[in-house]
Order: C-alpha cells, then structure tokens, then sequence
C-alpha cells in the first residue's frame, strides 16, 4: 500500500504524527467513543451521559472535560425555571465530522459481533438502510487495496 518515498517503512516514522495515533488519543476510549455515541443521539446532560453510558460522576466529569478540550463537544449554559444554571453539552463542527467514524462502528459491529441490538442505520427520508462507505473525491467506492498512502502535492 506505501508507495514511493514511503514505501521504505525502514526510512521513516508515524510515531508522534500519525493522525490515526493522535485521533485514537482523544476518542480511543470506551467511554468517549460511548458519549459521543450518546450526543449523536442528541444527549446533551452531565446526568443523561452518567447514566446512559454507565459512568460515575467522576468519570463523567473527566471524559466531557477532554471531549471539550478536544473540541469534539462544547459547554453551554442552561437553565430550568426554578433551578441555576447548568451546563450541556452539544455537538461542534469537528464532534459532527467524527459521525461516521462511530456509524462505521456501528456497522461493522452489527456485522461481525455477536449482539442483541435489533437496530440499524436507515435514511430518515426514504427509508434504505445506511452502509458507510468510503470514496475518492471523485466518488468512485475505494476498497483496501485502492488507497495509497502518500505525502500531500
């Protein structure tokens, strides 16, 4: 798959400035792969999280902290009659790119693991299912062996 000056594997290293290794740094957890889950579903409470996802309060806390510092979610203030005013968490541009990466999940779970869920991904207008894919600019289908790894022109 490296092709040309990166085709030495013995010349060069990712280590420190892979971007998979930087993304797996901020998302490459089962708790924040799980709140993000859970704010595509359009969670937006410390508490809803604590509980949909199975956390503590502490853990809760640290994981949307480091979603907010990643710049995947961010805080915003509201407030309930009667009550003070409390932070939620909604989705950024960067947290909404990161969708598919979580629908390939889903899909590739449903797939290849046993599990109980009966649902699937399916277009709210006409209702087909949905199949991550992935396509060249151009938008031919590119399986394994079509991409090349190489250095930006």
């Amino acid at each position: 798959m490296l092709k040309g000056v990166l085709g030495d594997r013995d010349a060069w290293s990712a280590v420190g400035r892979c971007s998979i290794e930087k993304a797996v740094e901020v998302v490459g957890t089962r708790t924040a792969m799980l709140v993000m889950r859970e704010a595509y579903y359009g969670t937006t409470r410390f508490d809803d999280f604590a509980e949909r996802v199975g956390m503590t309060r502490a853990a809760t806390s640290t994981r949307l902290s480091a979603l907010v510092e990643a710049g995947l979610l961010e805080q915003r203030d509201y407030r309930e009659d009667g009550q003070r005013t409390r932070k939620e968490y909604v989705l950024t541009d960067a947290g909404r790119d990161l969708v598919p990466v979580v629908w390939a999940l889903f899909q590739w779970g449903r797939k290849h693991l046993p599990s109980e869920t009966v649902l699937e991904l399916a277009h709210h207008d006409c209702g087909a299912p949905v199949d991550v894919e992935v396509r060249c600019a151009d938008g031919h289908e590119v399986g394994l062996d079509d991409v090349e790894l190489r250095l930006p022109r």
